[in-house]
């Protein structure tokens, strides 16, 4: 199985004046390609410097972090956001589009910066769009659409450069029942295709998705389970 993420030993220590908070503390764990990681815990337990790290967004005090085998613990900002840009596929709880787009652009967004032709990107958008089953909406900017749709987008956005995996904040927090368990059943669909799929979330509900789940509390991983 081929490791897409690896934690190894890492600490997060984020400094407030004079006071030392350890957000992560020797966190270990390892990702392979095609599973479905629900990372759970309560607030403060590193939920979010876990998914910052993941992400790219941020780097460890100590430790590794490996993105496909490669060590990107101590990369500089710039290199850092082109693994962002190739690797990671981003689904957020507030969708971040962008209002002035169409749907179709704000997918065609992430191939822009990495200098995909015009023609190639249209068409991946377009099949992108009609993944997440929104084909007939392709030309509507996000206020003419649901959050349920937005969210769809999101996801569309996400795939656009082939990522190794899809890394999603709280993906139905915003979200009504209905349009959540519509969210979560395109994710499903996606890691049953191939996607490695990683959800961070306070939903307890969320954990019955999951082949890998991760419990963190304090900064530790607190409990981590194979299904």
């Amino acid at each position: 199985m081929k490791a897409v993420f690896e934690m190894k030993n890492v600490k997060k220590i984020y400094k407030m004046g004079e006071v030392e908070v350890k957000a992560l503390d020797d966190v270990s764990f390892k990702i392979n390609s095609g599973e479905f990681v629900i990372i759970m815990g309560p607030s403060g337990s590193g939920k979010s410097t876990t998914l910052h790290i993941m992400g790219c967004l941020d780097k460890p005090t100590d430790g590794s972090v490996y993105i496909d085998g490669v060590d990107v613990s101590n990369l500089k900002d710039k290199e850092l956001a082109k693994i962002r840009g190739e690797k990671i596929g981003f689904v957020f709880q507030q969708f971040n589009l962008l209002p002035r787009l169409t749907a179709i652009e704000n997918v065609e967004l992430p191939m822009i910066y990495r200098g995909i032709p015009h023609q190639k990107r249209k068409k991946r958008a377009k099949e992108l769009l009609e993944l997440v089953g929104l084909g007939d909406r392709i030309n509507h900017k996000p206020t003419q659409l649901s959050g349920g749709q937005m969210q769809r987008v999101a996801i569309a956005r996400a795939l656009a450069n082939e990522p190794s995996y899809i890394l999603a904040d709280e993906p139905t927090g915003n979200l009504d029942s209905k349009s959540g368990k519509g969210i979560l059943e395109i994710f499903e669909k996606l890691n049953k295709e191939g996607m490695t799929v990683v959800i961070v979330t306070h939903d307890p509900e969320l954990e019955l998705l999951g082949n890998h789940l991760i419990y963190l509390r304090d900064g530790k991983i607190q409990e981590e389970r194979f299904l």
